[in-house]
């Protein structure tokens, strides 16, 4: 059987299909929000998410939810809320934060599912809520209409408040000087931020999810210089490495979330060749 008609047979299969649908939408969510994340250096606070995700996920698994998002969303949308606001005090040193909830919320999450999980095979359960494995391709009808739900929310937000998004990445202190209430968006930010990072675990897992947030971005910044272009090219970017990814790990049993990130690594590595050659 021929690559194509492998793809043809493949793609009969809801399951197949959900996970492409699930993974593009994860893919432009991330997309858009990383522009500001990387302008505004707040990158790591999704990697940090990332790390608390995982660990309320375990907490949840250990507590028998049998939804584990009805736990993991408030809990990483409240911390996305406090990283946000801590790492603008000049106290509190904001990577310092970052990486005692990381650090916190790894070493717990992975000691709860060890002493408490009623499953046979701990290293498996560990495996696929890091790096995503197979999750994407076991997605419920219920978990992909949720998926596809909150990503129009997160479209239909970003494209409404794309000026005030804009304003507080480039010069948050002149709009709020001005009289723009800053603080009320960079909350919006966070919850937005904590939304994707939960529903993008199931993609990447909670390891790998914070790649689709900074590696599309980077990449547009390399090629083009205007935000609006950027924001446009990071998410073409994302959403073809995202379905590239995904066929390419359904074709040849790679793992999911590690092939996705590796094809935004050689998109990036491109957009350096493609950027240098501009500047000659």
């Amino acid at each position: 059987m021929g690559m194509f008609e492998k793809l043809i047979f493949y793609l009969q299969y809801p399951f197949v299909r959900n996970a492409l649908i699930v993974g593009v939408l994860i893919a432009l969510c991330s997309s858009l929000l990383g522009i500001t994340l990387v302008l505004k250096r707040y990158s790591f606070i999704g990697d940090g998410l990332s790390h608390v995700a995982f660990g309320a996920v375990a907490v949840a698994t250990v507590m028998g939810f049998a939804n584990t998002s009805i736990l993991v969303m408030p809990v990483t949308i409240l911390v996305a809320v406090f990283l946000l606001k801590s790492s603008r005090k000049r106290k509190i040193k904001g990577d310092a934060i970052v990486a005692v909830f990381s650090v916190g919320a790894m070493a717990i999450g992975y000691l709860l599912m060890n002493v408490f999980s009623s499953s046979a095979n701990i290293s498996a359960d560990v495996c696929s809520t890091l790096f995503g494995s197979t999750a994407i391709l076991t997605l419920s009808r219920t978990e992909v209409l949720v998926c596809i739900l909150a990503s129009i929310v997160v479209v239909f937000v970003f494209i409404l408040y794309y000026h005030k998004i804009f304003a507080i990445t480039f010069d948050e202190e002149f709009f709020k000087a001005i009289g723009v209430k800053t603080e009320r968006y960079n909350l919006l930010l966070a919850v937005i931020i904590a939304v994707i990072i939960v529903i993008g675990m199931n993609l990447v897992g909670s390891l790998l999810i914070s790649a689709l947030v900074v590696f599309p971005a980077l990449s547009a910044m390399r090629i083009v210089e205007n935000f609006k272009g950027v924001v446009l090219l990071s998410a073409v970017i994302s959403v073809c490495c995202a379905f590239a990814g995904l066929i390419f790990s359904i074709l040849y049993s790679t793992p999911v979330g590690s092939t996705i990130v590796l094809v935004n690594i050689i998109l990036f590595l491109l957009s350096l060749v493609v950027g240098r050659l501009r500047k000659v």
